[in-house]
């Protein structure tokens, strides 16, 4: 894996029309992750989708300069925040759910099967009880359930594979597909994570690129691509079907599972991953501080190959 590029860019996806919203992509450099606005034309009303809380892991510091900015774009943009989402909790960046929440008074989302991944960390760190995501958030989504953002339908797909209880996210001709496809010059994401499972990613990719071919998929992560100095995070169901490295149209199951495992066996652990997940599968919270005053993280050794 290639170093973020370091960039900080802001693009917006324009509606195409009626039931079709408006996307803001916010570019995070130290993880290569992007951030997500997705909002209603007419209402206004937005959805904040796995935006970061920036974790120095050198220094073990914490600041708010990448949800400082996507909220400073949500009232340049006249946007009322009505819900904080996030596809999974994340392995290589801190979610900033329970921050977002504080600061907009919007309730916080994640997938149905986020007890589960609890239950598998809650093992490997030795913290039997640490994690309760029904605590933690608003709403756990089922697979195929709805609600409303604004005038517009959004709708869960269950997505696993990069984790066992990914979600992607749809709202008309956007969705929100997380850690399965990057950008179609790179291919798919990695699925060697407890609970991850190459077989399910490639299911789960397909049903993303069932969508129509016009719908606009956008990815968690670019980490740069040879030829080009920019990060991108869009391209069309179509596009990827056409020219996707890994999962392009007459690609075998087989194959794809081999090549996805293959690399996956070359790839260390994110250098934010053990702090990220004791934080993140309490919905952005610290542990508790201890009798003096200070929270603290448990980090398992030699647990990993």
């Amino acid at each position: 894996m290639s170093a973020p590029l370091k960039t900080r860019v802001v693009r917006h996806s324009p509606s195409t029309g009626a039931g079709s919203p408006d996307v803001w992509g916010i570019y995070e450099p130290d993880t290569g992750s992007i951030q997500y606005i997705c909002a209603d034309p007419p209402t206004k009303k937005a959805a904040l989708i796995d935006v970061a809380w920036n974790f120095d892991p050198k220094n073990y510091r914490f600041s708010t300069g990448s949800m400082d900015q996507v909220l400073d774009l949500v009232r340049e943009q006249g946007l009322t925040v009505d819900w904080v989402l996030d596809t999974h909790p994340h392995a290589d960046h801190v979610m900033a759910s329970a921050h977002l929440k504080e600061r907009t008074g919007a309730p916080n989302a994640i997938g149905a099967l986020v007890p589960d991944i609890a239950d598998i960390w809650a093992g490997l760190y030795n913290l039997p009880g640490a994690f309760a995501p029904e605590r933690d958030f608003d709403r756990l989504f089922e697979e195929g359930e709805t609600f409303r953002l604004g005038e517009l339908e959004m709708s869960v797909m269950l997505s696993p594979g990069h984790t066992l209880g990914s979600i992607t996210y749809v709202c008309g001709d956007a969705a929100f597909v997380h850690d399965t496809l990057m950008q179609p010059d790179v291919g798919t994401s990695r699925s060697d994570f407890p609970g991850g499972k190459t077989s399910e990613l490639w299911d789960s990719i397909q049903a993303i690129l069932a969508l129509p071919g016009e719908t606009r998929l956008f990815v968690g992560h670019d980490y740069g691509a040879e030829g080009r100095d920019e990060p991108q995070w869009e391209a069309t169901v179509a596009e990827h079907r056409a020219g996707n490295r890994h999962v392009k149209n007459g690609t075998r199951r087989g194959a794809y599972i081999r090549r996805r495992q293959e690399r996956d066996a070359t790839l260390p652990l994110p250098d934010r991953i053990l702090a990220a997940l004791q934080i993140n599968l309490r919905g952005g919270r610290l542990p508790p501080a201890e009798a003096d005053g200070h929270h603290y993280l448990k980090l398992p050794v030699n647990r990993f190959e």
